[in-house]
């Protein structure tokens, strides 16, 4: 006789508080795990950037180099290096190991709002309030960047790059895909009354046919905050200032779902999916993270985090592990079931 298969699990959110760190580093910017989800980075406005162990609540090192606030940071593939931006202009390549600066990248000419690195980890993707993206070569001691975007008519806020796309939010309201092996551009209007509507689909064809609206008509103005890929690579997240997080379709721009309970109306706040796309998590401005079911819709939980604004968040690759970042401290979280490992207090 065979028995059933064991009904499988339903996803599990992160709600317990594990640990609440207070970073010493002013305002805490942005919170980002390294990419196999042992160690963060915290990015402060006292002008430092800190290595940690989140679950243990352990600091491990401190790089100082920049001139101002540190608003984003991404480490490499390997671990051995760290990239970072902020209000200075510059975009800094850190060695992880000595905390020494390995190459000062200049060039913006304003603050640099998000950094990223390429699968290789040979090439720095910056994106700035000065409406360019830049990639800097990693090995090159040429002070120039390699290559300029420069598509975008206003600041951009938002760089998530995959093995062959570099995915763009800009406060223009349009989300920019370039796909670097088609060498081709696609862009899509995100706007609260405009979204997927009046062909707002830009194709890397030139003589792809462009929306057309009277020249009276006043766009609804729908600044992007914050843009990722899912993980399965078929979908984009994006969150602009009107209070609402879009799933688009990358490869058609369709208009998938629309989730909305949040409060961002001011600030850049972060936004992503759950280590299995079942989720879709958002920050607030109302001290509260958001969790919506990515294919219904509806909201799953509104996590309580603390008073004021939860400017930053960053979930872990594989596990339901949650890192919140509100004021001068973040938190971790974990799902309801999870019991720390002894010596991990």
């Amino acid at each position: 006789m065979a028995f059933p298969e064991p009904k499988p699990r339903g996803p599990e959110l992160p709600q317990k508080r594990l640990k609440t760190l207070d970073c010493g580093q002013g305002a805490v910017r942005a919170v980002r795990f390294n990419v196999d989800g042992n160690y963060c980075l915290t990015c402060g406005s006292d002008k430092t950037l800190k290595l940690w162990n989140p679950l243990r609540g352990t600091l491990l090192r401190t790089y100082s180099g920049h001139g101002y606030e540190v608003l984003d940071a991404a480490g490499s593939f390997d671990n051995s290096s760290l990239c970072s931006g902020g209000g200075d202009k510059a975009v800094v390549l850190w060695d992880v190991a000595s905390g020494q600066v390995v190459r000062k990248f200049r060039g913006h000419a304003g603050k640099v709002n998000t950094v990223q690195f390429n699968e290789e980890a040979t090439v720095i993707l910056s994106g700035s309030i000065d409406s360019s993206i830049r990639c800097w070569d990693c090995r090159s001691r040429r002070p120039e960047p390699v290559q300029k975007l420069d598509e975008a008519k206003d600041g951009v806020s938002s760089v998530k790059v995959s093995d062959h796309e570099v995915l763009a939010g800009s406060v223009d309201g349009r989300v920019r895909r370039y796909d670097l092996r088609m060498g081709q551009l696609f862009s899509d209007y995100v706007g609260s009354e405009w979204s997927g509507c009046l062909g707002g689909r830009g194709g890397g064809d030139s003589k792809a046919p462009q929306p057309h609206w009277p020249a009276h008509l006043s766009l609804p103005s729908g600044p992007i905050t914050c843009t990722c890929f899912s993980r399965d690579g078929q979908c984009t997240l994006v969150s602009s200032l009107d209070s609402t997080l879009r799933l688009l379709d990358k490869d058609t721009g369709e208009l998938l779902g629309e989730y909305t309970g949040h409060k961002n109306q001011k600030y850049k706040l972060d936004c992503c999916l759950s280590e299995r796309d079942t989720h879709v998590v958002s920050c607030s401005e109302d001290g509260k993270v958001f969790f919506w079911d990515l294919v219904e819709g509806a909201l799953a939980l509104a996590l309580p985090v603390g008073p004021g604004v939860v400017q930053s968040l960053a979930y872990h690759p594989t596990e339901p592990c949650l890192l919140t970042a509100t004021g001068g401290s973040i938190q971790c979280w974990r799902e309801e079931a999870y019991e720390a490992e002894s010596g991990a207090d």
